[in-house]
């Protein structure tokens, strides 16, 4: 990777808004963007934009900007989007339902290849074009659709025996959408998105905009 041998993990989040951004105020045929205009759509400020991009290795022009293209390559390369990462979605409710048939997830590079639920009913099946195997077949899942990332969205009951059994399968990369605490060994990245937390987070803003905090 170009830049410094570390990225800070509040640069990698926004990483993917800056690459975002470059698609709105950089299309085919426009060479240069300036830090302002990616700060602007990124609802950062433009010298943390710099700072940012200063860990790939790519300083802008004074008065020019970046070459939008090899911007886009390096943020791309940094976020190792050159290459595609199959997904397996563990959990075919609603919430499994809709992740495994989001078409934005292929366009990214991760391509939900797979899918394991217990319904006897969805075993063998394929839904919305993703085939539902049993639970016993993860390993063999893995192996034959080469799975990067484990994706958990069962019942919070199930959530800890999912992940360990994507352990198992030499599964690195797990992401949770179950709201409980997960146990996994040190080398495996877990990254959970709990959208109730995220919907009492944004409750909180509403409680202290219409100025009741303390009340």
């Amino acid at each position: 990777m170009a830049g410094s041998g570390h990225i800070p993990e509040a640069t990698v989040a926004r990483l993917p808004l800056y690459l975002r951004a470059l698609g709105e105020v950089a299309p085919p045929g426009q060479s240069t963007v300036s830090s302002e205009e990616l700060a602007d759509l990124s609802g950062v400020n433009a010298a943390k934009v710099r700072k940012d991009l200063s860990y790939l290795g790519t300083y802008g022009t004074r008065g020019v900007g970046y070459e939008s293209d090899y911007l886009k390559f390096e943020i791309s390369r940094a976020l190792g989007l050159s290459n595609t990462w199959p997904v397996v979605v563990c959990g075919l409710g609603n919430l499994g339902r809709a992740l495994a048939n989001h078409t934005g997830f292929t366009d990214a590079g991760f391509p939900v290849a797979a899918a394991v639920d217990t319904d006897l009913d969805k075993i063998g099946a394929t839904i919305d074009g993703v085939p539902v195997f049993a639970p016993a077949d993860l390993s063999e899942v893995v192996n034959e659709f080469e799975i990067a990332i484990g994706v958990i969205a069962t019942p919070a009951s199930a959530a800890q025996g999912v992940a360990e059994a994507l352990v198992e399968a030499e599964v690195k990369s797990i992401m949770s959408f179950v709201p409980t605490v997960l146990t996994v060994p040190d080398d495996v990245e877990l990254r959970v998105v709990d959208l109730a937390t995220e919907l009492q987070i944004l409750g909180f803003h509403l409680h202290r905009s219409n100025g009741e905090v303390g009340t």
